[in-house]
């Protein structure tokens, strides 16, 4: 699923116009963005919480010169999602073969 049918579906539910909505689902990411960059979790109870994650330093390998490199310790984004979302998944989708 894109943005645009995360957008579709948001605007043919309820009734609003897509452009309204884009600008809605765009800044609401905008905000989670500016959260996680000024070092703030973002939680969202039933969905799931977009979070910091740190990364220890750790040594790395250049593998077209054969040598070693240190990776510094960074910050990623990371998304847990809520012990709701994980269960309806589980029990509503099917295994893919």
């Amino acid at each position: 699923m894109t943005k645009a049918d995360i957008v579709a579906k948001i605007s043919d539910r309820l009734g609003l116009e897509k452009g309204d909505v884009q600008a809605t689902v765009e800044t609401f990411m905008e905000e989670v963005k500016d959260s996680l960059e000024s070092g703030d979790n973002v939680y969202l109870r039933g969905f799931g919480s977009f979070i910091i994650k740190t990364r220890a330093e750790k040594t790395g390998r250049n593998i077209s010169k054969n040598t070693t490199i240190k990776i510094p310790a960074h910050n990623i984004p990371a998304f847990k999602p809520a012990k709701v979302f994980v269960e309806g998944v589980k029990t509503k989708t099917e295994i893919a073969v």
